[in-house]
């Protein structure tokens, strides 16, 4: 577990990619710059798991979920970035609920494949089963024939 901001590193792509969307077009950030946010932003992730981890504990739970981390919020005075923080939880929510969707989409179509391959192969059978029984009386009376 980290215990000092100097333990967790975010990754410095993550860092960038969030500086550049906050900033306009052409604004320039140094290393330092950047080092220091990506080392404010450690700081901020340490404070906020720990609060929603105070809040679970008082729950009796092990398991921190989403409305310890907006108590959290509330708590460490971040009241403003509380409905934009449901927002995008919601925004989540409905995308994992969409990618369910498509996943048991998925499987009950290569479900319905699979069945109905099984059931050609089947009638295939069944048809070589049929010809065969046909064949052989012919067979036998070409035999009794001669």
């Amino acid at each position: 577990m980290a215990e000092r901001p100097e333990d967790l590193n975010l990754p410095n792509a993550v860092i960038t990619r969030i500086i550049k969307e906050a900033l306009p077009d052409g604004v320039n950030v140094s290393k330092e710059a950047r080092r220091a946010i990506s080392q404010a932003a450690s700081v901020f992730v340490l404070y906020a798991t720990s609060c929603a981890n105070n809040f679970a504990m008082k729950a009796k739970r092990k398991t921190l979920n989403a409305g310890d981390v907006m108590a959290a919020m509330e708590e460490m005075e971040f009241e403003r970035f509380l409905e934009p923080l449901k927002e995008a939880l919601e925004v989540y929510k409905k995308g994992q609920k969409g990618k369910k969707e498509v996943s048991e989409q998925k499987r009950k179509d290569k479900e319905k494949k699979q069945d109905s391959e099984n059931d050609r192969s089947r009638e295939e059978e069944e048809e070589e089963e049929e010809e065969r029984m046909e064949e052989e009386p012919e067979a036998e009376e070409d035999e009794a024939e001669n």
